[in-house]
């Protein structure tokens, strides 16, 4: 293998790729990046057997070929080389990759590329077409009540149901839920159901690219797996073997209270609450106050912490219905109001005991379900 390319995009592509590289293994070849001469570019590719990523880039080939180079190593030399045309060779008998750039000469011992996992092509033909923008809104509001813990795997994976022209992401970790449904630019054949791990989807969210307008969704037939596919990028993930808990019914479909507040204002005031709420399970206290004819309505977000002290914040808002008292945790409110795109957001509450429901004003497409805490004394 005998290839040049800029150094700019060599750096580009592997920040793209090193993501998916496994950080500890028991083989040693997923600790290494796949660079490989493939249709006049060169493929950058990285795999921990959960998540794949690949990245093309343009480049000069004078001999085809492949390798794998340690990630570690190759991704902090190119970003220490200079702006410039960086040449790579291999010495395919022992294994060993020149890199050339400038005043810089390295040398940089290598695995085999037949070592590595193969990551299977995608039939493109099949594959739905999504929006990039809102593929990226769906996944930010979705994946935040993804669970972190294993113990129930379905828990940590993203819920996509796809039938006729509607898709709906769906996530839940026990104590929140968030539901977004979006339609597609062309429909699906047939209805399609699985669970994307919830890694899988930020990795792919981070590595699209603005100038892409579009992404291909492929899920082939009894492979157990997901490919994502962009202009130069693809990312493929196994899919979670599970069945998904019924959300629907967790959903409230009535309220006695809906308090709509200025959506930065209430962040500002659940943020400020975080401060205080850090020491007693992130537990703050709301209290709902509907206004008159001379005043607005309110809602004091407050927490209390033994060693630190205090805080209480004062919104202004659109309140109807009963006064309420609830208790939420207070990070999944700042959780939830980050990644919200409306100026005006409404809070509905039936009870102390009973979840909250949190949607963007104007937009149906969304809704985040809160479950309440104990309301201490």
């Amino acid at each position: 293998m005998k290839v040049s390319c800029l150094q700019e995009n060599l750096a580009r592509g592997l920040g793209i790729v090193a993501r998916a590289v496994a950080p500890r293994s028991t083989l040693p070849v997923l600790g290494n990046v796949l660079l490989a001469t493939e249709d006049g570019r060169l493929r950058l590719s990285a795999t921990n057997l959960e998540i794949g990523i690949t990245c093309w880039i343009g480049t000069k080939i004078e001999e085809e070929g492949s390798t794998t180079v340690p990630a570690r190593t190759f991704v902090d030399l190119v970003n220490t080389l200079p702006n410039d045309r960086v040449d790579m060779e291999l010495t395919v008998r022992t294994q060993t990759l020149n890199v050339h750039c400038g005043a810089f000469n390295n040398d940089i011992k290598c695995i085999d590329a037949q070592e590595f996992p193969p990551l299977p092509p995608a039939d493109l033909d099949d594959g739905l077409t999504l929006n990039i923008a809102d593929l990226r809104e769906m996944i930010s509001q979705v994946t935040i009540a993804a669970s972190t813990d294993d113990a129930r795997p379905v828990l940590t994976g993203v819920l996509v149901k796809i039938d006729g022209g509607e898709m709906t992401l769906a996530a839940a970790d026990g104590f929140r839920l968030s539901v977004h449904s979006a339609h597609l630019p062309s429909p699906a054949a047939d209805p399609i159901r699985a669970i994307i791990p919830a890694r899988a989807l930020a990795e792919l969210s981070r590595v699209i690219s603005d100038g892409d307008e579009t992404v291909s969704m492929i899920l082939p037939p009894n492979r157990g797996q997901v490919i994502f596919r962009a202009k130069n990028i693809e990312v493929v993930s196994q899919l979670i073997e599970g069945t998904f808990p019924d959300y629907k019914g967790i959903i409230p479909t009535s309220y006695t209270t809906r308090s709509v507040l200025p959506t930065d204002a209430f962040l500002k005031a659940c943020k400020a609450a975080d401060i205080f709420a850090r020491e007693a399970a992130h537990s703050a206290r709301l209290r709902i106050t509907p206004g008159d004819e001379l005043k607005p309505g309110t809602v004091e977000v407050s927490a209390t912490a033994a060693e630190t002290g205090s805080n209480e914040t004062l919104v202004d808002g659109t309140i109807e219905g009963e006064p309420i008292e609830i208790a939420f945790n207070v990070r999944f409110l700042v959780d939830v109001l980050s990644v919200l795109n409306a100026p005006n957001v409404a809070l509905e509450t039936t009870g102390t005991s009973s979840p909250g429901l949190i949607r963007p004003v104007g937009n149906e497409d969304f809704l985040h379900v809160i479950m309440p805490m104990h309301l201490g004394r």
